[in-house]
C-alpha cells in the first residue's frame, strides 16, 4: 500500500529560507524565530509553505538575512495565480 499524497501547499508564495539559514552558519529554526519574534513552529509553516508571512514579518525575516524581499519570497509557479 503507498502513503497517502502530500497535500498541495496552502500558499502560492514560496521562499528560501530554509537555504539561507544554512547559508548564515546553519542557523536553527529557533534562532531565527527568536530573531523576528515568532514561534519556531511559525518558521516550520513558512518553510512549508503552509504559511505565507505578513509584510512586516517578511521584512523582518529578510532583514535576518540582508536581502530584499523578493530575493526571500517568490511566487511558486513564477507568476501570481489568476484572481
Amino acid at each position: 500500500m503507498s502513503a497517502a499524497p502530500k497535500p498541495p501547499p496552502a500558499t502560492p508564495v514560496d521562499n528560501l529560507l530554509r537555504r539561507l539559514r544554512f547559508e548564515h552558519g546553519e542557523m536553527s529554526q529557533e534562532a531565527l524565530a527568536r530573531a523576528v519574534g515568532v514561534t519556531r513552529q511559525t518558521i516550520v509553516a513558512l518553510e512549508g509553505g503552509r504559511y505565507a508571512p505578513s509584510l512586516e514579518l517578511a521584512m523582518r525575516l529578510c532583514h535576518v538575512f540582508g536581502r530584499k524581499v523578493d530575493e526571500v519570497f517568490f511566487w511558486r509557479d513564477g507568476a501570481p495565480p489568476p484572481l
